[in-house]
């Protein structure tokens, strides 16, 4: 695998970081989607945006998991889709649960243990749509919810999933929960709070009556949002229950897919320690590349053209090396 050199002037992690999310991107070589609603629960949908090639059954698919408060509209997911359709295969652009748009889909919210979404949707895929080769991709929060799926399916995972890959995954949440926290990470801390007190307070006029908001306006953390509101609204104890619950780092020694994680060992808020464990380094099937630099699923390399953004180019890479 090519090793990452970073962009000269993109050393700093903050940097690598901020740099990914801002940069302007043209994807001429990706065609319009098709818009198509998953049943993952009864009384909820995800939406994924599809890019079929003129015989999907034919070809192998790429299903896209965002992050936090991301999209199917984010850089990283339009970058690889595009990357796959070029490539000749299907991609799939999925919204997890309330996201880029959809919260009429579902009266409920969206979470780090939600890994069920993502095996209703492969199940879907296989069934309906007789697909032979699957892939599912994630960034960040949907690295987790990708890693957490094969891990809860274990040896039982159907033969039509041929890999997984996670770009720097919160493996713990718990950790990653206490990192952002850190000073330094302010910034990030604050954008995400502000936007998922912004998709609360839309979520609970939608839903008159379902939502109490009024321990919201103290939230100042996303471990305090997690108290107040996934705890609350998703079934767990509190925040630290969640947390242990819906992380895949618990369930990451069952996968018995092949397994791609690629992770930077200056990402502000994933820590290296994680990727550690045990559980992943123990297991045949999982493969961790750590580069020294990269920021969190930034990765922007001092090559030019389809090697500019390295983990994009590596993702695609290690699934291509799986397809008969």
């Amino acid at each position: 695998m090519r090793p990452f050199e970073p962009q000269p002037l993109l050393r700093n992690a903050h940097a690598q970081t901020f740099a990914y999310a801002l940069w302007r991107r043209n994807f001429a070589r990706l065609p319009r989607a098709i818009a198509r609603e998953f049943e993952v629960e009864p009384g909820t949908r995800i939406r994924g945006e599809c890019h079929w090639q003129p015989q999907p059954q034919q070809r192998p698919t790429l299903v896209l998991v965002h992050g936090l408060e991301g999209s199917s509209e984010s850089g990283y997911m339009l970058g690889i889709a595009e990357r796959a359709f070029a490539a000749g295969w299907n991609a799939i652009r999925l919204n997890q649960r309330n996201c880029g748009g959809t919260e009429l889909l579902t009266p409920t919210l969206y979470n780090s243990g939600l890994s069920g979404d993502y095996s209703a949707v492969l199940a879907e895929l296989i069934e309906r749509d007789k697909l032979p080769e699957i892939f599912f991709a994630g960034y960040s929060m949907g690295g987790n919810l990708v890693l957490k799926m094969a891990g809860d399916s274990g040896a039982a995972a159907p033969r039509q999933l041929r890999g997984i890959a996670a770009v720097c995954p919160p493996l713990e949440l718990a950790a990653c929960a206490d990192a952002v926290a850190l000073p330094a990470n302010f910034v990030y801390e604050q954008r995400f709070v502000s936007s998922l007190k912004g998709r609360m307070e839309r979520k609970a006029m939608l839903f008159p009556g379902k939502y109490d908001l009024s321990g919201l306006a103290a939230v100042r953390t996303l471990r305090e949002f997690d108290d107040v509101i996934t705890a609350t609204y998703c079934g767990f104890r509190d925040a630290s229950d969640y947390y242990h619950r819906s992380s895949a780092l618990r369930v990451a020694g069952n996968i018995r897919v092949p397994t791609l994680v690629l992770v930077a060992q200056d990402d502000p808020f994933v820590p290296l320690e994680n990727f550690q464990d045990p559980a992943i380094t123990g297991n045949p099937h999982i493969t961790v590349i750590a580069p020294s630099h990269g920021g969190h699923c930034a990765f922007i390399s001092r090559h030019g053209g389809d090697e500019r953004f390295w983990a994009e180019a590596r993702v695609l890479e290690f699934c291509r090396t799986l397809t008969q």
